[in-house]
């Protein structure tokens, strides 16, 4: 790197960092801010794809990205809230500022609207010369009151032809009606520690499927889970649901096996299933106290693979239907292909070789056997998740799944949509009082200029494959809509810093589909927060989240902060110590301040304060309070005290632990149902 020169070399590389949308505040120790070191700042800037080897370059950079900026006429998007736009900025070389335009806004309909305008009677925002080459800015005034949806607005004159996405949105997300009907309950447990006697060693979609229909009986809303993506559970191997190979697909760990059409007609399945050895491997799984991803894996493939040839060996009406699921989900086939080669290589796609890294797979490079396995599965996992959230949707709002912030970094989407990822970087959070060096987490983030240009497709399908099926979206890291933590590759999450995203674009989008499909959106808004993001977030509809042990005030009277009506309240959240945990090492202060503060609100007697009776107590006033959403953690019911995740402790068995009780028993111990019976009557105003 060469020599920093002085202040003014510092000034010109924080100029770049700002035109690149690149906060210049680092964070140190317990996040005291700071401005953030010259090489944190060029690496960053390296990974958003400024030409910058070292200071020498920044001055040739800035001229690079200014001229860069004024290179599109239009923007790659902009956003008319409820139809609106009154107008678009057209950046135009001064002497193509005036004469005829062609205007074309081709409508998501496949109507469309043309005209032609005179750019010299276009209102001039602004003028710049920048590298000695004039430009004008311009407001181009489009038709008036839009259709909601995503639009084309085409413009073309001799010196310029740009093309930009439209969004036409709702100015709110989709919400719940005031009101008592307009506050739901339900219950979360992760998927893979719902356990029942019929399931292979962990819950699946079936369990899933039989805990909302025991909940809606209850009166409840909602059941929620944590990720249920696809995820390595071979080589590579990661289990952890919030590092999933794919946004776009399902985890097949979690199909009911026995549910598939395809296992009655397949004798060498059935004659699997019933052998010794697989029954007693099947019976080890079921006996275990934590899941085993990669056996309990390995026992549903053996029996899938079966299925699937089956399956394909003959021709029937299912294969139809097969055929018409693949017709409107076509990157099924090549999510297939991915993880046969990935199969074939025993790496994800940066171990491969190098046509097949740049995305070209061909005969030779994966079993076709691999391929239809892949397809046939993905296929159920549909199926199967899809009939889980018709019956969520009958009784309820539906469904509570959760997006998590990001994906593997050798994974599929990192592969195939490679260019909306910054690969040379990796997403996390700076240093703060819990985690004193910072955050990793692993995930290249989303590139905040190449979604854009892509009109943000990515971020749009996997909106849309979790908003068909979910009736609640939880958004993991809220934050990242605005501005997202991104730590180079090669270097400490304490040498990371920010960089911002369009957030107006991403709400907008979050509202037009969340409408479309009626789908609560909640926001995942814990730890430091920036002051602007909560406001945004209520104004648009999104849902914060409330969790009582972060509410505490230093006001006597009132301990805890009420709880708002846009909010999902809880006890904890999944990376959070269970309740009887928390009451157990509550400190003495707050125990005396939370104890007489449930005795004044009439939800506890003076006499007690044991773990179950403070629990009945906190559960009773967060279903009492305004809070559109409840959610609550099934495992604190029966006063469980190890967490499902728990980062900080080395060695933790994370994403692991089954629930103490098996599905059928849980749901018939009266002591659960009576508070669950509770609830519900309080959320009702009854």
């Amino acid at each position: 790197m060469a020599a920093i020169n002085g202040e003014k070399d510092i000034q010109q590389l924080l100029q770049l960092a700002r035109l690149y949308g690149v906060e210049v505040t680092a964070y140190g120790k317990e996040g005291i801010p700071r401005q953030a070191e010259p090489p944190s700042l060029l690496a960053v800037l390296r990974a958003l794809g400024a030409p910058v080897a070292g200071m020498g370059d920044v001055p040739e950079a800035i001229r690079h990205r200014r001229k860069e900026q004024r290179q599109h006429c239009l923007e790659p998007v902009v956003v008319a809230w409820e139809g609106e736009l009154t107008g678009t900025s057209l950046n135009l070389p001064a002497e193509c500022a005036d004469g005829p335009a062609d205007c074309c806004l081709l409508l998501e309909t496949g109507e469309e609207c043309r005209w032609y305008c005179d750019l010299s009677t276009l209102p001039v925002l602004q003028a710049e010369t920048v590298e000695e080459n004039d430009y004008v800015v311009k407001q181009l005034v489009l038709p008036p009151k839009l259709p909601l949806g995503y639009h084309r607005l085409i413009l073309a004159h001799p010196g310029c032809r740009s093309e930009t996405l439209v969004i036409s949105a709702p100015r709110r997300l989709y919400i719940l009606p005031p009101g008592a009907e307009g506050r739901i309950w339900g219950v979360f447990i992760p998927l893979y520690a719902l356990h029942s006697g019929k399931s292979w060693g962990s819950g699946d979609f079936t369990d899933l499927e039989a805990l909302v229909h025991w909940v809606q009986e209850l009166g409840g809303g909602t059941v929620g889970s944590l990720p249920l993506l696809a995820s390595f559970l071979d080589e590579p191997f990661e289990p952890s649901p919030y590092m999933p190979v794919s946004r776009l697909f399902w985890n097949e760990f979690y199909l009911d096996v026995t549910r598939v059409p395809e296992l009655l007609q397949s004798a060498e399945a059935q004659a699997l299933l019933n052998s010794p050895s697989f029954r007693q491997e099947l019976e080890s799984l079921r006996a275990a106290p934590l899941v085993d991803y990669r056996r309990g894996m390995a026992v549903k493939r053996g029996i899938l693979e079966h299925l699937a040839r089956c399956f394909f060996a003959r021709g029937s009406t299912r294969q139809e239907e097969l055929h018409r699921w693949l017709a409107a989900n076509p990157a099924a086939l090549d999510y297939a292909r991915f993880r046969a080669a990935a199969e074939r290589q025993h790496a994800g796609w940066p171990a491969w070789p190098e046509q097949m890294r740049d995305g070209i797979l061909q005969e030779g490079d994966y079993s076709p056997d691999a391929v239809r396995y892949h397809l046939y599965v993905q296929w159920l996992a549909h199926e199967q998740l899809r009939a889980a959230a018709a019956q969520a949707r009958q009784g309820g709002v539906g469904l509570y799944l959760d997006l998590p912030l990001g994906v593997h970094a050798a994974g599929y989407d990192t592969w195939r949509e490679r260019s909306a990822f910054a690969l040379e970087a990796s997403s996390g959070a700076p240093p703060d009082l819990f985690f004193s060096e910072g955050q990793d987490w692993g995930m290249p983030p989303l590139h905040p200029e190449r979604i854009r240009e892509q009109g943000y497709r990515y971020y749009i399908a996997c909106l849309r494959n979790h908003f068909q099926h979910a009736g609640v979206l939880r958004i993991d890291h809220v934050m990242g809509l605005h501005r997202l933590f991104w730590v180079p590759k090669g270097m400490a999450a304490r040498e990371g810093v920010y960089v911002h995203y369009r957030a107006e674009e991403f709400y907008a989008i979050l509202a037009l589909e969340s409408t479309r499909y009626r789908t609560l959106v909640v926001g995942e808004d814990l730890g430091t927060v920036p002051d602007y993001v909560r406001p945004t977030m209520s104004r648009h509809g999104v849902y914060g989240m409330y969790v009582l042990p972060f509410e505490f005030t230093n006001d006597p009277q009132n301990v805890l902060r009420p709880a708002p009506s846009d909010a999902l309240a809880c006890l904890n959240t999944h990376d959070m110590r269970p309740f009887a945990h928390f009451w157990e090492n509550i400190n003495t202060g707050e125990e005396t301040a939370l104890l007489d503060f449930l005795h004044r609100q009439g939800r506890l007697d003076p006499s007690q304060n044991s773990a179950e009776a403070v629990l009945k107590a906190c559960l009773a006033y967060l279903a009492g309070s305004p809070a559109r959403i409840l959610i609550v953690n099934l495992e604190d019911l029966w006063l469980e005290k190890a967490p499902q995740n728990a980062p900080d402790l080395k060695g933790y068995p994370n994403w692991r632990r089954k629930a103490h009780y098996p599905l059928e028993t849980l749901t018939r111990l009266p002591e659960i149902t009576e508070r669950l019976r509770e609830i519900n009557r309080l959320r009702r105003g009854r």
